[in-house]
């Protein structure tokens, strides 16, 4: 018999005022694709950086092919053929696609044969990426694809995979598995971190799942249920979302013939954008990372403000050339992808971070003292009541953005915008990396507010989740927007052909 390709046993690691593992044992054999399941905070993220040499445990021992080693460093754990894709990246933004991949590799391969093998893999595994691109030119999911590359190329021995299929469409998911089962096939491990469960019963015949940094249970996902592995995961069952039938109002934001250049020699022209969101209903729109997202999102939030004169319009006012301060003296407010860095400060506290997006309504929200003078009481009360209210782990309203994990500071972030009582809210990427459990309370919470009557524009390249919430579903493939789909006409097969912008007016009434 081969030993096993890694065993954990008696990991513990503590940081100041939080224990992230308690005493985890882990087995991964060879050939096994094994999925660690837990809510965000469950102590997942420490124990993936401890694999991969980034963070040293405090005890416990880890054994790889047999042998008790230490990895100091990411460096060895490549050397050792242990190979790991972020969720949250780790690229240098300066630096080309081919550059940044080259720096993880051996060294003996020049750049233009490393250009080579990007094409090849990237071709192969349907991850399409110039290679000559700089990284800060990229959307969240193009740097994604980035880091899985770069974790192919090394040749692991070992896989760790932090929520690939975020922004994958259903077609790259499935050829990514053919990918991963082959590569299990030929005696490599996987371990893989997904909060989509359907994924994980599909893929994986082993699971350990975490809660509160303990291993709480080991399972073969095969054969469970969704519903039984969410109460493994939280300890009970969820609800399911209550959706009713939309009432539609006036319409509040309108986008007509939005042409508009990127700004970025590498970004995506709009072109010739027709869009309407009325009170009361959600509208989604899904495509492919890249495929002008990020330019239709500075545009509506204001970060573009190069917008035509009545091409965008908010409750029928002109709103194209305003900046996001004033657009949100409008009540336009806006939830980005990228959660550190324009979400949200890292080196603020949560209270600070909520002050950001409300100067233009100090007063109102209670913030203001008589002398003009902000009471940091009330600020931190309302902080402390969006981290109850939106379950959010973190140690009170005076920790740093930065200390959150991905999933906690999204919902926190969502907490705070909905909690400003927006007439339009516009969200990026609403649940990519959170829970099962935050991402039905998150939808929930959206659900409530278009029932409030908030109009709400979601920009989520997952799909099942745009095919809950949305009332009317767009597709942005090249520049341009698809006709509407109401949610009883909207098909994943439909919806996946028009991620190729293959699209016409017929589809959409029928």
């Amino acid at each position: 018999m081969h030993p096993a390709r890694l065993e954990l046993s008696h990991i513990t690691k503590r940081y100041p005022g939080v224990l992230a593992n308690d005493d985890v044992s882990l087995t991964i054999q060879p050939g096994e694709i094994h999925a660690v399941l837990g809510e965000n905070g469950a102590g997942k993220s420490t124990l993936m950086k401890i694999i991969f040499g980034m963070v040293k445990p405090d005890s416990g021992t880890v054994q790889y092919n047999g042998k008790t080693i230490t990895i100091p460093n990411p460096k060895q754990a490549r050397q050792l053929g242990i190979a790991m894709v972020f969720q949250h990246f780790s690229l240098f933004d300066s630096f080309t696609v081919a550059e940044n991949v080259w720096l993880g590799l051996d060294h003996s391969l020049n750049l233009e044969q490393v250009i080579a093998q990007i094409s090849r893999v990237a071709s192969q595994y349907g991850l399409d990426i110039d290679p000559y691109r700089p990284v800060h030119t990229l959307s969240v999911g193009e740097m994604q694809r980035v880091e899985i590359i770069r974790a192919l190329l090394t040749n692991p021995q070992l896989l760790i995979l932090d929520e690939p299929t975020s922004v994958l469409t259903p077609q790259a998911v499935d050829k990514l598995f053919l990918v991963l089962r082959q590569l299990a096939d030929e005696g490599r491990s996987i371990i893989y971190i997904s909060h989509k469960l359907h994924e994980i019963r599909t893929l994986c015949s082993a699971c350990t799942v975490m809660r509160f940094g303990r291993v709480t249970g080991v399972c073969d996902p095969r054969y469970e249920s969704d519903a039984s592995l969410s109460e493994l995961m939280v300890g009970s069952t969820l609800p399911d979302l209550s959706i009713s039938p939309a009432q539609p109002g006036k319409a509040v934001l309108r986008v007509n013939n939005l042409c508009l250049a990127s700004e970025d020699i590498f970004g995506t022209d709009l072109d010739g954008i027709h869009l309407s969101v009325h009170a009361g209903e959600i509208v989604g729109i899904a495509g492919v990372s890249g495929n002008g997202q990020r330019e239709l999102l500075f545009a509506l939030s204001g970060e573009d403000t190069r917008a035509p004169e009545g091409a965008i319009g908010l409750q029928g006012q002109n709103i194209g050339h305003l900046n996001p301060s004033q657009r949100r003296a409008l009540g336009l407010h806006f939830v980005p992808e990228e959660r550190l860095g324009r979400g949200a400060v890292p080196s603020l506290s949560l209270a600070s971070n909520v002050l950001l997006t409300r100067k233009e309504s100090l007063q109102t929200q209670g913030f203001l003292r008589f002398i003009g003078w902000i009471s940091n009481y009330v600020l931190h009360k309302q902080a402390q009541a969006l981290i109850e209210r939106f379950r959010v782990k973190a140690f009170g309203s005076h920790a740093l953005a930065s200390s959150l994990s991905g999933g906690n500071l999204q919902k926190f972030l969502i907490g705070r915008e909905i909690d400003a009582r927006p007439k339009l809210l516009i969200v990026s990427q609403p649940t990519w990396g959170v829970d099962v459990s935050a991402a039905a309370n998150i939808r929930s919470e959206l659900m409530a507010l278009r029932d409030q009557g908030c109009a709400v524009l979601v920009l989520s390249e997952e799909l099942d989740e745009l095919l809950l919430l949305s009332d009317q579903l767009h597709v942005i493939a090249n520049g341009k927007l698809s006709p509407a789909l109401s949610r009883a006409h909207a098909k994943v097969s439909t919806i996946g052909t028009w991620m190729s912008g293959l699209w016409n007016t017929q589809d959409a009434k029928t």
